[in-house]
């Protein structure tokens, strides 16, 4: 690990000269691109030039203010001139991917200029060339959990100082698995913006807390007014869910890598992660010889887990094969079903003194479903997994599933059974109808979000309880 030591003598921002004429330039080339990177049309191909050219010497003046990144933006250059050499074919960024490591640097401030041809998750699915300002964000009791029970050597947690269209989105996160490269490597980091996460959920609770009448706990309040303290919570919670995925009694696949699976599986998978991070941040609030700044978040965390997955989670995107909504749903029957969370005369409550041991007790029934799937064929398992969700989660009157395992067919290749799964096998509740229509115009508001962004108002809210 590198020392602190190690900064940039003078932090760009997002109205620094040069890195203005590296995003026009980023912006004018992305015209250009097919979805695969390419520029495929000869008489593009001038323009495209000057764009890369702008887009090299604006690296090549910013280079002394990223010390740290300084081989990778030396391939990064050429890279760029290697695509305009060959044509601009398919791009291939293989050698500058690799020369960037972020996660040998986790510094708390540490800036880092990323510039790639890549699509962005839950962004735009072409790989044109996109360049992004960050910061890491690496508070003390973060790096003390990092180098004790929560080790996590891949995780990077970021935020956004400026950005191309490609971010200007719902993405909130930087892969290196998203870049145009001729052959697929080890990926060695994962990089998360926190500050997006953490605006996001300020917004949509505030909106969501209002809109149902909740009454907050004085430290969820605390969430909602103060963006730095909340980006803190998220980067707790996305380090202990990101480890997660590799570590516990798991199925042989959990990733379900290049298999075709009922969506449910995955919305397990993300919510055993989820409720990992859950159950780990009530163990540290209870220990007294815990980082008192790691137990105050780890209480913050709870809140966290519970309102994104309730209230953000559950109704965001669209009904076809939603996995991450299906999570949602479940946790918020689980603890309804489960008498901590109420909705009485059209008011939403929740029992904290209790709440916790609910959502404790959900995770525990998905550790037992995956440390009982290595002895069950994949088939079993799947009806498993469907019985677990479908005891708590309505499903889908129109359900071949629900019929249970006579109506299916067994005898036939796994794809048959994937291909009974409907679309939106568990629709959304009574309850969830409603409030997706008044949540709807403040959830689809949080694209491009930032830390740094206006994160909602009382008139905001008001107007849509009146709708």
């Amino acid at each position: 690990m590198t020392t602190t030591a190690l900064t940039a003598a003078a932090p760009r921002t997002e109205h620094h000269p040069e890195w203005l004429m590296l995003r026009a330039a980023a912006t004018g080339l992305q015209a250009l691109q097919a979805q695969d990177g390419s520029v495929p049309e000869p008489a593009d191909h001038a323009a495209a030039a000057t764009h890369a050219n702008a887009i090299c010497a604006a690296v090549e003046a910013l280079t002394p203010a990223f010390p740290h990144d300084a081989r990778y933006l030396e391939l990064l250059v050429s890279d760029f001139g290697r695509w305009v050499d060959g044509g601009f074919g398919v791009p291939d960024f293989l050698d500058s991917l690799l020369a960037f490591q972020p996660q040998k640097h986790r510094i708390d401030g540490l800036q880092h200029l990323v510039v790639f041809p890549m699509y962005t998750q839950n962004g735009s699915r072409s790989r044109l060339v996109e360049a992004v300002l960050i910061e890491v964000i690496w508070p003390e009791f973060i790096a003390g959990l990092e180098q004790g029970e929560y080790s996590n050597k891949l995780f990077v947690p970021i935020r956004f100082l400026d950005f191309t269209s490609g971010y200007d989105t719902n993405s909130a996160v930087l892969f290196p698995e998203t870049v145009a490269v001729r052959e697929t490597p080890t990926f060695t980091w994962g990089a998360i913006f926190a500050d997006r996460e953490a605006a996001r959920f300020r917004r949509v609770l505030r909106a969501a807390a209002d809109i149902t009448r909740l009454e907050l706990p004085a430290e969820a309040e605390e969430l909602l007014a103060n963006q730095d303290l909340t980006q803190e919570t998220f980067v707790m919670w996305d380090l202990i869910h990101d480890r997660t995925h590799m570590r516990g009694d798991l199925p042989f696949d959990p990733f379900m890598i290049k298999q075709r699976m009922p969506f449910f599986l995955y919305s397990l998978e993300e919510l055993r992660c989820d409720l990992t991070a859950f159950r780990e941040s009530v163990k540290i609030e209870k220990d007294e010889d815990a980082d008192p700044e790691a137990r105050r978040h780890a209480k913050l965390v709870q809140y966290a887990v519970i309102f994104d997955r309730i209230f953000r989670f559950a109704i965001t995107g669209s009904r076809v094969r939603n996995y991450d909504g299906l999570g949602g749903q479940l946790l918020f029957a689980w603890m309804h079903q489960h008498r901590v969370l109420h909705w009485t005369d059209s008011k939403l409550s929740i029992d904290w003194d209790e709440a916790a041991d609910v959502v404790v007790d959900l995770g525990a029934r998905i550790e037992e479903l995956y440390w009982r799937s290595i002895d069950r064929p994949k088939t079993a398992h799947w009806l498993a997994a469907y019985e677990l969700i479908s005891g708590t989660v309505t499903p889908n009157p129109a359900s071949v599933w629900a019929n249970g395992p006579a109506a299916l067919p067994l005898d036939g290749p796994p794809r048959g059974l994937t291909d009974q799964v409907l679309d939106d096998e568990f629709p959304l509740s009574m309850f969830y109808e409603a409030l997706e229509k008044k949540m709807r115009p403040v959830i689809e508001s949080t694209a491009g979000i930032t830390g740094s962004s206006d994160t909602g108002s009382s008139g905001t809210v008001a107007a849509m309880n009146a709708g």
